[in-house]
């Protein structure tokens, strides 16, 4: 059960409207929904960028935004902004992404590191970091609901968790046996290429490509690293004598993880019946 913001979201008051202004209406609708998805994910990236490198109250940055992070989460929960099954579905995507930091910043891969100190930090990766990708699970569990969601000519299952397990495991092996990410991409843009997103922002449904949709989300995620970086959060290799933009590649890479993401939320939500899977 949700909150009646959400119920007033989902169900809003029937307008009859045409032309320009219900092109408005669609469009303010849309950025409202958009804006109220991406709640956590807003929140956390707002501390992420205004807590300072000293931190604050002699706590250390790192130790500080993980503690904003449980309040944030516990706040929506308690407010009904999440339901406690969406925080189990958020917390599986939290210690997938911990567990791709703990390998990613290890001393023989040394991908990026994160400088600071903090008593939160296990194996040199502070515990704050899992909740950027549970950001992700958020937004699009949020989405979900509140545009709801359904998919056209998915591709089978089968095959989109295969191709799921494919990715998250190219981002380990491609450190020994080499990086095949962009094979996987192509088989991504075989699968999904007839898939569509069926969102409706006010009471009008509207489609969009699938891959486009993952594309977008990969793009917004890969400009709040960059951000990331530049305030010092964490580091990649090249940006310790002077900052520099996330490799372009990135944003393939989280477009990818968007798309991993998304199928494991398949599974997570009783929402198989309302996916068209292509035979």
């Amino acid at each position: 059960m949700h909150n009646r913001l959400d119920q007033f979201l989902i169900h809003p008051p029937a307008m009859r409207l045409t032309g320009i202004r219900r092109f408005g209406i669609e469009f303010i609708w849309f950025g409202i929904k958009e804006a109220r998805a991406c709640l956590f994910a807003g929140l956390f990236f707002l501390a992420i960028f205004c807590v300072p490198r000293g931190g604050m109250f002699g706590i250390a940055r790192y130790d500080l935004l993980l503690m904003i992070a449980v309040s944030i989460q516990l706040v929506m929960v308690a407010t009904k902004l999440e339901s406690w099954d969406e925080l189990k579905s958020i917390t599986l995507f939290h210690l997938l992404g911990f567990g791709l930091e703990l390998f990613k910043t290890s001393s023989a891969i040394g991908s990026w590191h994160y400088p600071e100190a903090g008593w939160s930090k296990i194996g040199g990766v502070p515990l704050f970091s899992g909740f950027m990708y549970a950001a992700v699970g958020s937004y699009i569990i949020q989405c979900w609901r509140l545009m709801d969601l359904k998919i056209r000519h998915h591709p089978p299952i089968l095959h989109a968790v295969l191709l799921s397990l494919a990715l998250y495991a190219n981002f380990f092996t491609h450190h020994y046996i080499g990086d095949y990410r962009w094979y996987i991409a192509a088989v991504a843009l075989g699968l999904y290429a007839r898939s569509e997103v069926i969102f409706t922002p006010y009471d009008r449904p509207f489609r969009m490509p699938l891959l486009v949709a993952f594309i977008l989300i990969g793009f917004f995620i890969w400009l709040a690293e960059n951000l990331g970086t530049f305030f010092g959060v964490w580091q990649y290799p090249n940006q310790l004598g002077a900052w520099a933009t996330v490799h372009v590649g990135k944003w393939g890479a989280w477009s990818m993880l968007v798309m991993m993401t998304f199928t494991i939320t398949l599974f997570l939500k009783d929402i198989k019946k309302r996916v068209h899977i292509a035979q």
